[in-house]
């Protein structure tokens, strides 16, 4: 997938991109069809970074019902031609999960267009599971012999539905077609295909693939490096740690510093991790020297690990890196920053201001920073914070650097904390139920909202119901 164009922050195209609550609130200003027309631009060219780890599709289900959207652009969308030549998740997921929450709040338009697509769409399966969350029991069993016909009765055939039955993410739907009383043409089918999952599963662990019982240090190291050999290739080294822990001893020590300095990709990496894991006193200036390797494997493996240790030793060694303009500075800028001291914060600022400014606002290593920032209370990282917050395209940064200014910026509740009500992640409007200011009417209006949505998350929920108690802050 192509890394997603994203417009300036200032643009309505931009907030709504970014999932920001002033994207609702300006959209719900904004002439009607200019803000559908945006909105339907983000659901149907999908704008996040990480599709699997950032949420959108509440935050636009909601803004359709406040805009009266019609769903002709997203109909047009899943049954484009190109749904045949592009089956990927990242194509159609956005616009059907935004359907899934649009049928859970009554929209019977949407209903029967995840029936449709469930049918005759590529990525059937994600449909499949917005309805087995929403529809009936009836309108279910009414698509089991649609669904089935994609599988031909050939054994590969019968392989491929074995798969997808086992592989259910929601399996209310396989289990009423594998229901006599339900669906009768189905059913045998279904349950075949549910035993043979069941058996395939009995088969693979009857038949282990990996490190056995006795398997000596050399052994386990010659097995992570194997794995890059493979078609495709595998990367073995975190598994192969694990399974040296299990074989390793004392008299093995020096075997696995020689591989940590001298092995090859996998096998230096597997030595790295484990030195590093153990507290060794070699590990450090190991790790420093393999993270300049020209092997990408190498070097990575170096940063993790040294991301993974614990101790004073490598906090005083984050400390000398912490000016380094490589990924491992940036890991010791993120360790000071999670695991420092007060009087790390001047060198956490300085790392996030000279972040900010080589790499932007979507650096990986800010995500550490704008929670070092709120840890350690660094007040005069608020303008840093602020820019992040309305620059980054992620909104799990985003989120964190919301966080960080709750701690850092006086301002915040009558500010950012306003907005934050109608951000895209739960967890930012958890975090503004918590701090945003009452005096503002809009703020007492959408947590009522908030509060008796039934798509919203609990936590927020709990949230906002603790503003309304007796005694409550008003901020």
């Amino acid at each position: 997938m192509f890394e997603p164009d994203i417009a300036p922050s200032g643009t309505l195209l931009g907030l709504l991109q970014r999932g920001r609550g002033d994207g609702t609130l300006h959209a719900l200003a904004a002439p009607r069809a200019e803000a559908l027309a945006v909105l339907n631009h983000c659901v149907l060219r999908d704008p996040r970074r990480d599709w699997q780890l950032e949420n959108r599709s509440l935050y636009y289900a909601r803004l359709y019902l406040d805009l009266d959207g019609g769903l002709g652009e997203i109909e047009q969308h899943l049954f484009d031609p190109e749904d045949l030549t592009d089956p990927a998740e990242e194509r159609t997921g956005l616009a059907l999960a935004v359907l899934g929450h649009l049928a859970s709040y009554g929209r019977d338009d949407a209903l029967r267009l995840l029936r449709r697509y469930a049918a005759d769409g590529a990525n059937w399966s994600w449909a499949l599971d917005e309805l087995a969350l929403r529809d009936d029991d009836a309108a279910l069993a009414a698509l089991g012999e649609r669904v089935l016909a994609r599988f031909p009765r050939t054994p590969e055939g019968d392989g491929a539905l074995a798969a997808a039955v086992r592989d259910a993410f929601e399996p209310r739907p396989w289990r009423l077609w594998a229901d006599e009383q339900h669906s009768p043409r189905t059913a045998a089918r279904v349950r075949a295909a549910q035993e043979q999952g069941s058996f395939d599963r009995w088969q693979r662990q009857l038949r282990p693939q990996g490190p056995r019982p006795g398997w000596s240090v050399r052994e386990v190291l010659d097995w992570a490096q194997e794995g890059l050999a493979q078609h495709p290739a595998q990367l073995r080294h975190v598994p192969a740690t694990r399974c040296l822990t299990a074989v390793a001893g004392p008299e093995d020590r020096l075997e696995i510093i020689e591989a940590a300095a001298f092995g090859e990709g996998a096998a230096r990496a597997t030595a790295l991790r484990y030195l590093a894991e153990h507290g060794d006193p070699q590990a450090l200036d190991l790790v420093e020297g393999a993270a300049a390797d020209p092997d990408p494997l190498v070097a990575e493996a170096a940063v993790t690990a040294f991301e993974r240790m614990r101790g004073a030793a490598a906090l005083e060694r984050a400390r000398a890196w912490v000016r380094r303009g490589d990924a491992l500075g940036g890991a010791a800028a993120g360790m000071l920053a999670c695991r420092g001291a007060q009087y790390d914060a001047p060198l956490v600022l300085d790392a996030l201001r000279r972040t900010v400014r080589a790499e932007g606002c979507d650096a990986p290593v800010l995500w550490e920073l704008a929670d070092g920032a709120g840890r350690l209370q660094i007040a005069c990282a608020a303008p840093v914070l602020r820019h992040v917050y309305r620059e980054t395209a992620s909104s799990h940064l985003r989120g964190r650097a919301a966080r960080a200014l709750a701690a850092t910026d006086p301002s915040f509740a009558a500010g950012f904390a306003v907005e934050c009500l109608w951000d895209c992640e739960e967890t930012t409007r958890e975090l503004a139920a918590h701090h945003a200011t009452t005096a503002d009417a809009r703020v007492v209006e959408q947590l009522r909202r908030l509060a008796s949505d039934p798509a919203e998350e609990a936590e927020v929920q709990t949230a906002v119901r603790s503003r309304f108690e007796p005694g409550a802050p008003t901020v």
